[in-house]
């Protein structure tokens, strides 16, 4: 990947060759790690690499709200707070939670209340904890993933899993998974997310210069993606358990 100097991007998005500059195809995510249960004292936790993104999701609760009076009586709220930690971009961040942050925690709690029987828990809360530990590009999409991931480790009843990624235009092409580069430099983001159980769009930004055909286009390439997030996701799952129930077949044999 070329090295980024005060926000000077290369000219060309394209290499030589027709593939991105990380060597992709127009329609080709990055490569996707995922892992649950990597954090002991929660409830269920999730641990995503998404290229050169690092992000972890805890998720606590049900548990009593604080303050008080953000408790509803006829069912429980979701809480997200999305930080970046101070080394996760180029430049260093505030420790302190910006205005992106406080808006991203918004957009993804938004993006999974839909999924969720938050009316099995009046007056209580589930409170999400996503610290994304290294930034290129896509990290809202990212975050959304790994904590729907973490919901679902945890046990909380859901009626579907949500999958979310930023598909775009660069150079005039349409491309799938944009990265921080082409997140930056490209002419045309479109971040979106999608709740399985009914298969419809819970987020939907656009950012750029896009016409109709290319706007459908660009969603139907999106949802290709999305299958293909999914079944990651479904694998992180299956895994641990696979795992709890090959070490119990060990132990009594």
């Amino acid at each position: 990947m070329p090295l980024i100097i005060n926000d000077v991007y290369p000219k060309k998005l394209f290499r030589e060759d027709g593939k991105r500059l990380d060597g992709r195809e127009n329609n080709e995510i990055r490569p996707i790690k995922m892992k649950v249960g990597v954090i002991s004292n929660a409830d269920g936790s999730a641990y995503l690499e998404w290229g050169n993104n690092k992000i972890y999701a805890a998720v606590y609760g049900p548990r009593e709200v604080h303050p008080h009076h953000l408790a509803k009586p006829d069912k429980g709220i979701l809480r997200v707070f999305y930080r970046m930690a101070t080394f996760s971009v180029f430049e260093r961040k505030r420790p302190a939670p910006g205005r992106r942050e406080k808006e991203i925690s918004m957009i993804i709690t938004d993006c999974l209340e839909p999924v969720l029987f938050l009316e099995l828990y009046p007056g209580t809360a589930f409170e999400v904890f996503i610290e994304v530990m290294d930034a290129d590009g896509g990290t809202r999409c990212a975050s959304t993933t790994v904590a729907a991931l973490a919901l679902a480790d945890a046990g909380v009843p859901m009626r579907s899993l949500v999958s979310a990624v930023a598909v775009g235009k660069i150079d005039g092409q349409l491309i799938t998974d944009l990265s921080g580069i082409e997140d930056k430099a490209g002419e045309a983001d479109l971040p979106c997310a999608i709740t399985w159980f009914n298969e419809e769009l819970s987020l939907l930004q656009f950012d750029g210069d896009m016409d109709l055909d290319e706007l459908n286009e660009s969603l139907a390439n999106a949802k290709t993606a999305l299958n293909e997030i999914l079944q990651i996701q479904l694998k992180a799952l299956k895994s641990k358990y696979t795992t709890i129930l090959e070490e119990q077949e060990g132990g009594e044999s």
